[in-house]
């Protein structure tokens, strides 16, 4: 499908909406009603064609967005460019892929990392907070673990929805990757208690960060 118009995807993007899904979504904050299997498939037969991905953006249309993320070529994009395509982000979704398709891939994703977990925006501080998790995972070589744990033991209990989601990660996430600092994480999630009571599915580990700690820990010595 190359040479493929807005407009084309548009109509097609249409084609595939359907109310039942935009209900379900618009109730985790996302507008848009495309089947994310469909619009992967979609994704798949368009190809790459980052040209196309910057006008689908431009749209600003939530199912074209997600498309965008999925047939761009992160690394041609411009630190400025991600910078202002993450500040029109409205979505949960939208943002999530940006981050985690385009912004994780991106030879600006270090200095956008930095810029960004300093940022009032608490939804461009959360993505700062989402790329240093990556890099406590990935890469945590000349990052201050003690010190983000001093950020979020003064700043997870109030933060906004989004912004204490993702630091709430990284706390979990230290304490699974790095047993030297795992007593005070597990110390800080049972003082905040943030997330303790929030409902999860049978089957799926809770992201009261103390109990996510012990049961990736437990799985990776058994495995």
């Amino acid at each position: 499908m190359a040479d493929t118009t807005v407009a084309e995807v548009l109509a097609e993007l249409a084609e595939l909406e359907d109310p039942k899904i935009r209900r379900v979504n618009e109730r985790h904050g996302d507008d848009h009603g495309v089947n994310l299997g469909k619009l992967r498939a979609l994704a798949k037969r368009l190809k790459t064609q980052h040209e196309l991905a910057r006008a689908l953006w431009t749209t600003d249309d939530t199912a074209a967005q997600l498309l965008a993320t999925l047939i761009c070529r992160p690394k041609l994009f411009e630190r400025a460019e991600l910078d202002g395509m993450l500040r029109t982000a409205r979505g949960p979704k939208v943002h999530d892929w940006l981050v985690n398709y385009v912004v994780k891939k991106s030879p600006h994703r270090e200095e956008l990392r930095s810029a960004w977990l300093a940022d009032p925006d608490p939804v461009v501080a959360a993505a700062g907070w989402a790329l240093t998790t990556d890099r406590v995972a990935k890469h945590p070589e000349g990052l201050d673990l003690a010190g983000l744990l001093d950020t979020i033991e003064a700043e997870l209990k109030s933060a906004p929805d989004r912004l204490q989601w993702a630091m709430n990660h990284c706390l979990a996430q230290i304490g699974i990757e790095h047993p030297e600092h795992r007593d005070r994480a597990v110390d800080i999630g049972e003082r905040l208690e943030v997330l303790k009571d929030y409902p999860t599915p049978a089957g799926c580990t809770s992201p009261y960060a103390p109990t996510w700690i012990a049961e990736m820990v437990r799985r990776q010595k058994s495995g």
